[in-house]
C-alpha cells in the first residue's frame, strides 16, 4: 500500500529558538483530549525543522496504530524535549502522534490542516491515498466522529464503537523527556532515529547541510515550493522567488504524472514524483548542475537566500534545455534518454542526460548533436545494453553517469565524422576508458517467454509499438515529446513563408529558434 503524507499535522520549528525558560513538572502521559488541535499540549507540539517528512507509514499501519490505541494496547512512549521557548519537540514518535491527529482531524493528507499547509495545492496521488486510508480506517476502526456520536447517540453507531468510546477518556500514551539544551536534543534525535527506523542517506545529508543552498533548493523543488518553508529565514521577496522557481522546475521534471504500466509516451523526464527516489534524484540533480560534490560539504550556508536563488536558476536553465517549451529546449524525449525498454526510470541515464547537455553547452557542440540526433536516438534505443554495462561497472548512478555522458559524447563525435555504428563502437571500445564494453551484434531483447505480462512487460510492449508511430521533429528527425513542441514555418517568414497549414510543421523549440536560424 502507498505511503500516506501526514507531514502537515505537526508544525516544524527551529531547535535554536530561544526565549524565557519555563520550569515545572512535565506531563507523564497524554490522552485523546491532548491530541485535539486546540489543546494546550498539541498547540505547542513541534517537529525539528530538519525532521524528515512524516510520510513513512501506509494506511494499514496508521489503521493499526489507531486500533491499538482505542483497544488499550501498549504503544511505545513518545519522547519529547521542551525548548527554552516552551515548544514541545518530538524527538521520537511523530508518526504515532500524527496518525492519531489524522484520525481526530479526519486529515490523512487532504484535510483542512493539509490544505493550509500546501496552500490548497495537493497532488492527485496524495488525495487518492488519503481517501483510501480514510475508507480503511472507517471500515476497520470507525471515524473519530463515530466515536463522538457514540456518546450522545449510541443507537446510530456500531456496538463495538460504543464500547470503545466509553473507555477512550481513560486511555493514555506514556511520555518520556530529554533533558538538556538544543545540542543534547539534536544528538538524541539522531541516535533514536537511527535505531528503529534509520534515516536514509539523503535525509542525513539534508539534515547535516540544512542551511546550505543545495539542500534548501532540493526541499523546495520536491514539494513545488509548498509545505514547510525551509527558506523562511530569507526576506519575503526572496521566499516568493524560491517558491516560484521551485514550482516551475518541479513541473518540468514531473509533469505529466507517471503511471504504470506505461500506456502513453507522455511521461515525465524525472520519473515518479510520489516515490522514495524523488528527493535523492532532485538533490543529486541540483548538485550536478551546480558543480557541487554529492555530500555538499564544500558549499557554504546561505543566510540571505541569494545563493539558493542562483542555485535554482541554474537548475531551471538546464531543465529548460532538457525538455520544455522554452526556446532553448532540445526536447529530449524521456523514453529515449531516461527510461528502460520496460518503462523503468533510469537514474544514471537521467543524470547522464543532464551532464551531456551541460557539456554540449559548455563546448558549444549543441548543433553537432542536432546534426546527428536522429541517428544517435536510434543507437541509444538499439544499443542500450552498452549503457547498462557502464552502469554495472561503476555500480551507482552517482559514479556511472559521468561515464555514460562521455560515452554519448564520443558517439556524437563519431557520427559527426560520418562513421557507421560499428565503426563508432569499435573505435570507442578500443580506448582504455571503455575497453571493458562488449559489442554484441545481436540486439538483446526482453524475455517474453512467461505466460503472464507483468507491469514491465506491458510497458515494454506499449513502448515498442508506440515508438514506431511516434511524432518526430521535421528538422532534426528526433522524437517529439508533448512538453516540447514548436510549430515551425517550413518556408521561413523572412523568406515570405505564410502561416498556412501546408507551410507548418512540428519541431523542437531549439531546432526552430536556434538551429534552423
Amino acid at each position: 500500500m502507498a505511503k500516506v503524507n501526514l507531514d502537515a499535522l505537526i508544525a516544524r520549528e527551529d531547535f535554536e529558538v530561544e526565549d524565557n525558560i519555563n520550569s515545572g513538572k512535565k506531563k507523564e502521559a497524554i490522552s485523546i483530549e491532548d491530541i485535539k488541535p486546540d489543546s494546550f499540549f498539541f498547540s505547542n507540539i513541534r517537529k525539528p525543522d530538519f525532521q524528515r517528512e512524516t510520510n513513512e507509514w501506509d494506511g494499514q499501519k496508521i489503521c493499526e496504530l489507531i486500533k491499538s490505541f482505542i483497544e488499550g494496547d501498549l504503544i511505545p512512549a513518545i519522547i519529547l524535549w521542551r525548548s527554552a521557548g516552551g515548544y514541545l519537540f518530538v524527538i521520537d514518535g511523530s508518526h504515532r502522534l500524527s496518525a492519531l491527529s489524522a484520525w481526530v482531524n479526519d486529515d490523512y493528507g487532504d484535510g483542512t490542516i493539509s490544505k493550509l499547509f500546501y496552500d490548497g495545492i495537493i497532488p492527485d496521488e496524495q488525495l487518492e491515498i488519503a481517501d483510501e486510508t480514510r475508507k480503511l480506517v472507517k471500515k476497520i476502526v470507525g471515524s473519530y466522529e463515530d466515536f463522538r456520536l457514540a456518546l450522545a447517540r449510541p443507537d446510530k453507531v456500531k456496538p463495538e464503537i460504543v464500547r470503545y468510546a466509553k473507555n477512550l477518556g481513560a486511555l493514555a500514551i506514556q511520555l518520556q523527556w530529554v533533558e538538556g539544551d538544543a545540542r543534547k536534543a539534536e544528538n538524541s534525535f539522531y541516535k533514536i532515529n537511527q535505531q528503529a527506523s534509520p534515516i536514509d542517506k539523503t535525509e542525513i545529508k539534508l539534515i547535516e547541510s540544512r542551511k546550505k543552498p543545495n539542500s534548501i533548493a532540493a526541499r523546495a523543488i520536491i514539494r513545488s515550493g509548498k509545505g514547510h518553508k525551509y527558506w523562511a529565514a530569507f526576506p519575503t521577496t526572496t521566499q516568493i522567488q524560491v517558491q516560484e522557481l521551485a514550482a516551475e522546475i518541479n513541473e518540468i521534471l514531473f509533469d505529466p504524472k507517471l503511471q504504470t504500466p506505461i500506456k502513453t509516451l507522455d511521461i515525465p523526464i524525472g520519473g515518479k514524483l510520489y516515490s522514495s527516489q524523488a528527493l535523492p534524484l532532485i538533490l543529486d540533480l541540483v548538485n550536478i548542475v551546480n558543480g557541487a560534490d554529492f555530500d555538499g560539504k564544500n558549499s557554504q550556508d546561505d543566510e540571505t537566500g541569494e545563493i539558493t536563488i542562483q542555485t535554482l536558476k541554474n537548475v531551471k536553465k538546464v531543465a529548460y534545455r532538457l525538455n520544455s517549451n522554452h526556446a532553448s529546449s532540445l526536447g529530449l524525449h524521456p523514453v529515449v534518454y531516461s527510461y528502460s525498454q520496460d518503462g523503468r526510470h533510469k537514474t544514471a541515464s537521467f543524470f547522464a542526460m543532464v551532464d551531456f547537455v551541460v557539456e554540449l553547452d559548455r563546448r558549444k557542440k549543441i548543433n553537432d548533436f542536432i546534426d546527428v540526433r536522429s541517428k544517435l536516438e536510434n543507437f541509444v534505443l538499439e544499443y542500450d545494453y552498452l549503457v547498462q554495462q557502464i552502469n554495472r561497472k561503476y555500480r551507482s548512478a552517482q559514479k556511472s553517469y559521468i561515464h555514460i555522458s562521455r560515452f554519448l559524447q564520443k558517439i556524437v563525435s563519431a557520427f559527426k565524422a560520418d562513421k557507421s555504428i560499428d565503426e563508432a563502437i569499435n573505435e570507442i571500445i578500443s580506448t582504455p576508458d571503455f575497453n571493458y564494453l562488449t559489442f554484441q551484434k545481436m540486439f538483446q531483447k526482453l524475455d517474453f517467454s512467461a505466460k503472464d505480462f507483468n507491469t514491465g512487460k506491458k510497458s515494454a510492449v506499449y513502448i515498442r509499438e508506440a515508438l514506431q508511430n511516434a511524432s518526430k521533429c521535421k528538422i532534426c528527425g528526433g522524437f517529439i515529446h508533448r512538453n516540447s513542441i514548436s510549430i515551425d514555418h517550413v518556408q521561413r517568414k523572412e523568406d515570405g513563408g505564410l502561416a498556412t497549414i501546408d507551410n507548418g510543421q512540428i519541431s523542437h523549440p531549439y531546432c526552430n529558434t536556434g538551429y534552423k536560424n
